[in-house]
């Protein structure tokens, strides 16, 4: 679901860069082959992920739910060179797909997949800290996964978490499922965090960008 009206949305991707033809192949794989082909980031979401990287600048960045790797390849697209992306899948199903598509796209180097739960695998590749996290994963645990990683997170780094407006559910006042309610008491969690600050983009389906107050990255191990 695009938080914009479909003609405001062809006009936005007519003039911003384009996809690149093995992400547009990966889109049109995951429509094919998968249920809820709509979990893929697309065009817009994934050129605003590789521009946040760009602007960054992570070494080490965290991604909780690969889906089909469109947002992983995304993320590692704007890496400067040296950094890494490490991306945690919990369905084992999806491996082959994904790790055939880092390779065809060229940032194999890049991109660790690691099939498993979040909160088994996290903490074991959690050595050093985190210089981005991108939190797109199951909704009813959004806060657990803020709860694992806000600490993880080095000082002076970004947390970015999709999907925070849920199909248009956190206004309809109707909407009272599982995955609905974790969004509502993860962004009603972010928005008292006195240790962050915060701002939601109403961007396809809500992407809430959250720093963790402490030093500027660039000072702290990251490029300059």
């Amino acid at each position: 679901m695009s938080c914009v009206d479909p003609d405001t949305e062809r006009y936005i991707l007519g003039h911003i860069d384009a996809e690149p033809p093995v992400l547009a192949d990966l889109n049109r794989t995951t429509h094919v082959r998968c249920l809820y082909p709509n979990m893929c980031s697309g065009h817009l979401q994934g050129r605003i992920l590789k521009m946040l990287v760009r602007m960054i600048r992570p070494r080490r960045v965290l991604e909780l739910g690969t889906f089909t790797g469109y947002s992983a390849l995304c993320l590692a697209e704007g890496l400067a060179e040296g950094g890494e992306v490490h991306t945690v899948e919990i369905n084992d199903e999806l491996t082959d797909m994904v790790e055939e598509y880092f390779e065809r796209a060229g940032y194999r180097e890049r991109l660790h997949l690691h099939v498993g739960d979040a909160s088994v695998v996290v903490p074991d590749i959690s050595a050093e800290p985190w210089d981005l996290v991108f939190i797109d994963a199951n909704k009813r645990s959004y806060c657990d996964y803020y709860r694992m990683v806000l600490p993880l997170v080095r000082p002076g780094g970004f947390i970015i978490a999709d999907n925070t407006l849920w199909y248009g559910k956190m206004t309809d006042g109707r909407s009272h499922d599982a995955q609905t309610l974790g969004i509502m008491e993860f962004n009603d969690m972010v928005a008292a965090d006195t240790s962050v600050e915060k701002v939601m983009l109403p961007l396809r389906d809500g992407l809430t960008i959250i720093w963790k107050k402490g030093e500027p990255i660039s000072s702290v191990g990251c490029y300059n």
